[in-house]
């Protein structure tokens, strides 16, 4: 009957430990195997002594038995540790296995020296064997031993529970706890009841079973290891490995597919010295290089020609890693091909919408430039005497920023210059506020009219204030209200509306003045006749300093032969 208890043990010990292997993963903690491979050898070592015959053979027996007695208990405590992610110091791990060797090389003087039995003796009783013992010192340290890993792996399991309850799964200390007391309380239910069963290997097969729970479990928390996996079957993604001295270590299917040289190129090979292998070579030196230079674009095309199979994969270069150890280099390949087309496909659409609001917006501004235009020519319908000073004050004001540009010397932005001259036809809109019978007067103004009339700086940049408010363009609004306001003001402050002198006054307001003044004088008004241009230029270069700003001069002079030019045009039609 002890014989078929087990006999029984053994073959599902062996059943479990097959399933083991069946599902047996690279990336299973080594504790496990170590589990499964002691438990089946210490059942066996019952069974042997089940059968046993003579005291050599009982002595056999129990030296395999106390394989799995004394490094058992080891293993599942270091299994703990690791599912616990609690780090031991590398000494720690072959101390606790050579005590454990210690013991058991005592074990094996058993029959021989009275270390771990002070003596031994065998009978056979009611048909089944008995040994009976009388322990010695070393089987009282195999007693210690057991009880401070189980109390070790215990305190383990509860500090885990409280401290670490987010990094480790709850169900798996759990479970934890199962395996540990199991062992330990059939190792001394057995002694305490002098059953002639040993409920140590009842307790062993127990174990097994909570451990392929733990295992099947378990390895879908390691987060980095199945998504890896993960990756690796979806075909996706290509891997090469190569050591630091770019010597080939293996690669897998994917990555054969897009570098067939690799299915002929041996392990351990030195890489990228053919030509096909280049490229890759070029990703590792330049990352070598320069560690963050470590992304890269891989174009596949397909053999058979169809472009719809030609691929876009994203490289990546990084360092091969053995634990903690930089070991070599590892490039990855993944398949960016939608994700590209996608961004070529947005990008040409934000291009054709760029071009069509770009178009929509060139159409409003040319309305809004069209309608302030014709709000300035409707406000200088208005007065008898300006008829055309709009559009010959613009034409000024271009002549004079062209030369300005030319020259250099204000360092004045081409964006800048360009809103002075879509500011220009803006200047007098502040004449809409004056009265008609000031503004149609076919005479010179009395004080009180031309006080009246100089009201039309300030009001005008009110008008283009109100008008460009809801303008995104802060910049132009600015520029047009201070044309608007201040291209009445003379350089030695005696200008109106503010009174502003020399710097105080905005630059686009002192260009806007030379071209107003120079159309005023060679104009035809109803209180004067037209200057001749030699007249003109002369009050204009007297009035540098006084009137005008002194810094434009230069350009005024180099402008005056198109301004010339350009009236001379205008009186010949």
């Amino acid at each position: 009957m002890i014989q078929v208890f087990y006999g029984s043990l053994f073959v599902i010990s062996l059943i479990l430990a097959a399933i083991y292997v069946y599902m047996w993963h690279k990336h299973f903690d080594v504790n496990f195997t170590m589990v499964f491979t002691l438990v089946p050898v210490a059942c066996l070592g019952y069974w042997m002594l089940s059968r046993s015959q003579s005291l050599d053979g009982a002595l056999k027996a129990t030296q395999v038995i106390y394989i799995g007695g004394c490094f058992l208990q080891l293993f599942i405590l270091l299994s703990i540790l690791n599912l616990c992610k609690i780090e031991l110091k590398k000494w720690i791990r072959p101390a606790l296995f050579a005590i454990c060797a210690t013991i058991y090389a005592s074990v094996l003087t058993a029959g021989r020296l009275d270390l771990f039995y002070k003596s031994v003796s065998f009978d056979i009783v009611g048909g089944v064997p008995k040994l009976t013992k009388v322990y010695g010192g070393m089987h009282t340290m195999f007693h210690v031993t057991l009880f401070v890993f189980f109390i070790v792996g215990l305190i383990t399991i509860v500090y885990s529970f409280v401290k670490k309850n987010k990094q480790v799964p709850r169900n798996i200390l759990f479970l934890l706890v199962i395996p540990d007391v199991v062992c330990v309380l059939s190792f001394f239910i057995g002694r305490w009841t002098q059953s002639d069963i040993e409920f140590v290997a009842l307790g062993y097969v127990l174990a097994e079973i909570v451990y392929l729970l733990i295992a099947y479990r378990f390895n879908l928390y390691d987060v980095s290891d199945t998504v890896i996996d993960s990756f690796v079957q979806e075909q996706e993604v290509g891997y090469i490995s190569f050591d630091f001295k770019y010597r080939y270590l293996g690669s897998n299917d994917t990555a054969k597919m897009l570098i067939p040289e690799l299915e002929n190129t041996p392990i351990d090979e030195n890489f990228g010295y053919k030509p096909n292998q280049r490229q890759v070579r070029h990703y590792l030196e330049s990352f070598r290089n320069d560690p963050s230079n470590n992304k890269f674009v891989f174009h596949y095309h397909d053999k058979s020609g169809d472009v719809n199979g030609d691929r876009i994969y994203a490289v990546n270069v990084n360092y091969l890693y053995d634990g903690n150890r930089k070991r070599g280099y590892l490039v990855t390949f993944n398949d960016d091909t939608a994700n590209r087309k996608y961004i070529r496909l947005l990008d040409r659409y934000n291009e054709n919408l760029k071009q069509e609001v770009e178009k929509k917006t060139d159409h409003i501004i040319a309305m809004h430039d069209n309608l302030i235009m014709s709000l300035a020519m409707m406000v200088e319908s208005r007065d008898n005497s300006t008829g055309g000073h709009i559009k010959r004050t613009s034409e000024g004001v271009k002549i004079l920023i062209d030369e300005i540009l030319n020259e250099g010397a204000l360092q004045l932005s081409d964006e800048f210059c360009k809103d002075v001259v879509k500011a220009a036809p803006m200047h007098d809109l502040g004449k809409i506020a004056v009265n008609d019978a000031v503004l149609r007067k076919p005479g010179k103004f009395t004080d009180e009219e031309y006080e009246d009339m100089k009201r039309h700086a300030a009001e005008g940049a009110r008008v283009i204030h109100e008008i460009l408010k809801q303008t995104d363009d802060e910049s132009f609004k600015t520029i047009a209200e201070n044309v608007a306001h201040y291209h009445h003001e003379r350089w030695d402050g005696s200008g109106y509306p503010e009174g502003l002198k020399e710097e105080q006054i905005p630059i686009e307001a002192r260009i806007m003045a030379i071209a107003d003044v120079y159309d005023a004088l060679v104009s035809k008004r109803v209180y004067k006749d037209a200057f001749d241009l030699a007249k003109a230029d002369s009050i204009i270069m007297e009035g540098m300093g006084t009137q005008f700003d002194p810094n434009l001069k230069s350009v005024y002079v180099k402008a005056r032969p198109r301004l010339e030019e350009y009236y001379r045009s205008l009186n010949d039609a």
